[in-house]
């Protein structure tokens, strides 16, 4: 399967990515953005059957017993703007906020909706969800709530989160703990620093045990997974002249599919154990598990002969996989370029990533 025949592809794709980038979607402020996505929706072929608390969630109107159901997965926030919206296109590539993480893939499934409402065959049945707050601790999804109020979102057999991934295919998911630690101490002159006990120094002992931590490689199914702790802040003193008797520090733990929330939890609390300190966990989204083994995952690597290769992040497939849904990344764009000042995606980028979809649909293999 091929859309070099297309001549006009890659021209619509990069301008419906500008548009989309054109149109400010900070988390928890995509409104308008969810208008034009909805917009933009073919008028036939689709049912929409969630449109509450920042999602848009379609399936086909016509459901057929026995096939696959496959969603294709895209979140319409972004981080904050930094003087990167409107976009821009240069020599084949589209720069802006979100270009790349994530509007360039949903400018790919808007595409493909309209080649599946004109009658793209597929023995799948292809849902497409459209949602915000991406970006946002998990405590903020907007995916959990609408699997609670929508039973069909639990039925799908595979979900393609369509994160930047330059067009491979990446499962499973780091886990991702963040924790506020606290060391105390007692305020003091500096000049008679024995009176008082300085939480600084403290809280330099306490957290070595995190800043000595070698990076540990965790190995399932052949892919890596890296798990790394890092204090990500810290914050502590008063004066220049004062014993300061608190420190407060955020440690962030990213961990592999093998451990579950509650064991990394534990064993932060071990490292840290050692050492007088306050560890509250201020949140903690699971792992996701490794999918190299699902049978449509494979049809998907099958499509382009794709790489395979674990996730060193966190995304939504955990969300998906706590629901019981199969889910891996896939997605145009280089993950090296999201949140970046400089964001941006190569059209190129934009039109392998619907060919491959096109091809994973119709069971073909692409053409070379």
């Amino acid at each position: 399967m091929s859309t070099a025949h297309d001549a006009g592809l890659g021209e619509r794709l990069a301008r419906r990515t500008l548009a989309l980038i054109d149109v400010p979607s900070v988390s928890g402020e995509e409104a308008a953005l969810i208008a034009l996505v909805r917009e933009q929706m073919p008028s036939t072929g689709w049912e929409l059957v969630d449109a509450g608390d920042a999602t848009l969630f379609f399936t086909p109107e016509v459901r057929r017993p026995g096939a696959p159901f496959v969603l294709l997965a895209g979140h319409m926030d972004t981080v904050p703007i930094a003087g990167n919206v409107p976009g821009l296109r240069e020599d084949g590539v589209i720069v802006g906020r979100g270009a790349a993480d994530m509007k360039g893939a949903i400018a790919v499934m808007l595409e493909l909706a309209g080649a599946l409402s004109e009658g793209l065959a597929s023995d799948l049945d292809v849902g497409l969800l459209f949602f915000g707050r991406e970006e946002l601790p998990i405590t903020e999804s907007a995916l959990l709530p609408l699997f609670e109020r929508c039973a069909i979102a639990r039925t799908v057999d595979l979900a393609l989160v369509m994160e930047p991934t330059d067009n491979a295919i990446q499962v499973g998911c780091l886990g991702n703990l963040n924790a506020r630690v606290v060391v105390h101490g007692i305020a003091a002159h500096s000049a008679r620093p024995w009176l008082g006990e300085n939480a600084i120094h403290a809280a330099i002992r306490a957290l070595a045990s995190v800043v000595d931590l070698p990076i540990r490689d965790v190995e399932i199914d052949g892919l890596t997974y890296r798990e790394v702790v890092s204090v990500t802040t810290i914050h502590g003193g008063v004066a220049a002249n004062v014993v300061p008797d608190w420190v407060e520090a955020h440690v962030n733990y990213r961990y592999a599919p093998t451990h579950t929330p509650d064991e990394a939890e534990a064993r932060l609390r071990e490292l840290l154990g050692h050492h007088p300190v306050d560890l509250e966990v201020i949140g903690n989204a699971p792992p996701g598990p490794v999918t190299v083994r699902d049978p449509l995952v494979g049809r998907l690597q099958r499509a382009a002969d794709l790489a395979v290769e674990a996730k060193q992040a966190w995304t939504p497939v955990a969300e998906f996989a706590a629901v019981g849904v199969a889910a891996v990344n896939f997605g145009p764009g280089d993950p090296q370029y999201a949140h970046r000042d400089d964001e941006r995606v190569e059209v190129a980028s934009l039109v392998r990533c619907d060919a491959v979809l096109r091809a994973f649909l119709m069971g073909a293999p692409m053409e070379a």
